[in-house]
């Protein structure tokens, strides 16, 4: 992990202090602005860097932004303003060709797995490589069994995924999202609903395959004490897509900011808001016309 464990404050404004200065910049966000609709603003003008090769985890409360950052990432929407760079490539949702060689370098644990239930736990995990390469059966079984030995589900290969626990399935989604050896790995919650066994056998799986491999990883999680142990670097969304802090673990777990503080801890109590913004509970009411 880095030797500094400086904070770095900041608002929505923020940007990554390697931009345009180190090599190791491997996947920058440069103001980029986003929504869904043009009511409301998801991301707005928000800066950050991820370094290459490292584990960074992106942590915040639910509704800010944080896979709508990794569908930024991967080109599943086009930004309203700013830039999405990727070693050093715009990323243009237009061009479909560019996106399509992009994202032969992505591999994507979503949220929920997405496994194919009609495949089997071997086919769910050669489907990449038979969509995307020209790697002969032979070839492709020797490099489906790896991945699933690398999870430790080689032995889990002929199963249906209606016959997988729910932490053997994220661990064949995770088989499956490196099956093309990706310079990048994103993970969507990869904690969410596993027990306290499996989360750590995820945890320790993230860190070892980059690692390992040597690839970039960007994890997208609530879960606070997972990310802490293998995350090299860690920045704290808001909502509005307002970076809060970045830093070490060590550094977010010192620091004294009452929003940081809360987040980490988990305290009901503070600066971060239980409600999402609404009209007066009156008003929706209509108590406000009663005498």
């Amino acid at each position: 992990m880095p030797e500094s464990s400086a904070v770095l404050q900041s608002g929505s404004r923020a940007s990554c202090p390697t931009v345009g200065v180190k090599p190791d910049t491997f996947i920058e966000i440069d103001h980029v602005t986003f929504g869904y609709d043009e009511r409301r603003t998801i991301l707005n003008d928000l800066s950050l860097c991820f370094k290459r090769g490292k584990v960074t985890a992106v942590l915040g409360g639910s509704g800010c932004g944080k896979t709508t950052l990794l569908r930024l990432i991967g080109g599943v929407h086009r930004v309203r303003q700013g830039r999405v760079v990727f070693d050093g490539v715009v990323i243009n949702v237009h061009d479909r060709e560019q996106l399509y060689q992009l994202r032969r370098r992505m591999g994507m644990l979503f949220q929920f797995g997405a496994l194919f239930t009609d495949l089997s736990v071997y086919d769910n995990v050669a489907f990449p490589l038979r969509e995307m390469t020209d790697v002969p059966e032979s070839m492709l079984h020797d490099i489906v069994l790896m991945k699933l030995n690398a999870v430790g589900l080689r032995g889990a290969a002929s199963l249906k995924i209606s016959e997988v626990s729910g932490g053997m399935a994220r661990r064949i989604a995770l088989a499956r999202a490196i099956a093309l050896d990706p310079e990048l790995i994103m993970y969507d919650e990869p904690f969410a609903g596993l027990d306290l066994i499996s989360m750590g056998v995820a945890a320790k799986l993230i860190r070892t395959l980059n690692e390992v491999t040597g690839s970039t990883s960007l994890v997208i999680s609530h879960d606070v004490s997972q990310c802490m142990a293998i995350s090299d670097w860690v920045v704290l969304l808001a909502n509005g897509g307002r970076v809060v802090a970045q830093g070490t673990p060590v550094a977010l777990m010192a620091s004294t900011d009452p929003e940081v503080r809360q987040f980490v801890l988990g305290e009901p109590d503070g600066p971060v808001k239980f409600h999402y913004p609404a009209p007066d509970i009156g008003a929706d009411f209509g108590l406000e016309a009663r005498p």
